[in-house]
């Protein structure tokens, strides 16, 4: 067995600074003369057009090339800068940088994903996630058990998808470790788990969002009843979890670079080279494993609960949680009151990366909305469609937006008021149309690299974004392709 000292370096591992210095100068340096050709051949004031689509073409490109998701969002939102504001760059860039930080959804992002981060170090510091490990091992024999338990685990914790990537992996990564599951593996299903669950429940953060929405794009007055008509037709959402689950029971064979993840894993090495910095080492713990147990399920069941009490609202949750768990562990003496606040500010630190990787994508949306990126491929699509194809096209061309952008709900604030007109005006089936919308929002959020539910299931399961993104790119296009034929088969029966 090959030491994890010693071990290959993982395939999807970042790229050495000190390899490829060539390669990487000429790849910017020609980014840079196309950026600065498109930007002095296009008349100013004139629509953009197919030009829209080239930042989000240059993240890709780059994300692939070095392996870095923040590098890479980066470098396109700083070319499409370029390519609206040349005369003006620094100026345009610090007033969206500016205008992102006070956006309110990510102030939002910030607070609930710095206090889950938080919250989870409590629970690892006190040793009560050890305790938890400790007796679904008793009840999880095998390999197959442990996957099979992370999808159900991740299938109840269905209120929101952040809760969802960061508790769900706490809980099990010790378990998958020492049954040789790949974080790799552990991170797809983790993703699988979050946002293609929580478009089928309708009491969760999803659900308000987008019947919410629905009710402001006119397209009825009771948005969430609209919400559960559609949610058969969420295709996507059911798909997902489908072949999570036989990913699980092993009926669906490891794929492409989840294979080699997998064969690393078995050899003694779960967690991939160039991992992110883990969460506090876990103490062992201080009370009965009963005990522990329940120190770890009350928290949890208190953050869940009192979301839903403030109207599926995580942020009031995981402060009422985090004030929650700080009495029960100092009423038992499990853990001094500066141990706690040590594994808050050591919580929020963790969460660095991602919460940047969430705000520099932000700026990416920005400047694509500024170039009229959604509304050029909505435009370009709608003399095409029919009754019969039009919830296929839907899921396809939001499924590429939301994939680009990594905006699971800012896109569809663009997209419900344009879409669903249309879908009356052609007397399709409305609840098939959500539903395709829907399915295109978790696909994005499932598959795109940098969105954040992604970004938070890498971080939560210990492997770098784009290790995540590239082993379970196989399976999400498995699965966009079959929601894809099953909404031209719907289409045609319901519409045709």
């Amino acid at each position: 067995m090959n030491s994890p000292t010693h071990a290959k370096p993982h395939a999807f591992a970042p790229s050495v600074a000190t390899r490829g210095k060539g390669r990487s100068i000429a790849m910017f340096g020609t980014i840079l003369a196309l950026v600065l050709g498109i930007t002095f051949t296009h008349d100013a004031g004139t629509p953009f057009g197919w030009i829209s689509l080239m930042p989000s073409l240059i993240v890709l490109v780059v994300a692939i090339a070095t392996h870095r998701t923040l590098e890479a969002l980066a470098i396109g939102a700083l070319s499409g800068l370029l390519m609206l504001q040349p005369e003006d760059y620094i100026g345009e860039l610090a007033d969206i940088s500016l205008n992102v930080m006070m956006n309110e959804t990510i102030a939002w992002l910030i607070l609930v994903c710095g206090l889950m981060g938080g919250f989870i170090a409590m629970m690892e510091k006190s040793g009560c996630t050890l305790s938890f490990s400790n007796m679904i091992g008793r009840l999880l024999k095998t390999r197959r058990q442990s996957l099979i338990g992370t999808v159900v685990l991740g299938i109840l914790i269905f209120i929101d998808d952040y809760l969802n990537a960061l508790a769900t992996p706490a809980a099990m990564k010790r378990l998958t470790d020492r049954f040789g599951v790949s974080r790799e593996k552990l991170a797809y299903i983790v993703d699988s788990t979050a946002a293609p669950i929580c478009i089928l429940v309708p009491l969760s953060t999803w659900a308000v969002y987008f019947s919410q929405l629905l009710e402001e794009g006119g397209a009825t007055e009771n948005g969430m009843s609209l919400y559960i008509q559609a949610i058969p037709y969420m295709l996507y959402g059911w798909i997902a979890m489908g072949l999570a689950m036989l990913v699980a029971i092993g009926l669906m064979p490891d794929i492409g670079p989840m294979k080699a993840a997998e064969l690393r894993a078995k050899a003694g090495q779960p967690i991939p080279d160039g991992a992110p910095e883990p969460m506090p080492e876990a103490d062992a713990p201080k009370s009965s494993p009963w005990i522990g147990l329940m120190n770890f399920v009350l928290p949890m069941a208190v953050l869940i609960g009192a979301s839903a009490w403030f109207e599926i609202d995580l942020l009031k949750g995981v402060i009422v949680a985090t004030l929650f768990t700080i009495v029960l562990y100092l009423a038992q003496r499990l853990v001094s009151f500066s141990a706690l606040m040590d594994a808050v500010m050591d919580g929020f630190r963790t969460m660095m990366l991602p919460l940047a990787i969430v705000a520099v994508g932000f700026v990416l949306r920005e400047v694509n909305d500024q170039l009229g990126m959604t509304t050029f491929m909505i435009d370009s699509l709608t003399p095409y469609l029919t009754p019969a194809i039009l919830p296929a096209i839907v899921f396809v061309s939001m499924a590429v937006v939301v994939f680009a952008t990594g905006s699971s709900w800012g896109v569809f604030v663009i997209s419900i008021p344009i879409v669903l007109p249309i879908a009356i005006h052609m007397d399709a089936s409305i609840p098939l149309i959500v539903g395709a919308l829907l399915s295109a929002s978790s696909f994005g959020s499932h598959a795109c690299f940098f969105s954040d539910s992604s970004v938070l299931s890498s971080q939560g399961c210990g492997v770098q974004p784009m290790q995540h993104a590239l082993t379970q790119l196989p399976y999400t296009m498995i699965g966009a392709a079959i929601t894809t034929a099953g909404f031209l088969a719907l289409g045609f029966w319901i519409n045709g």
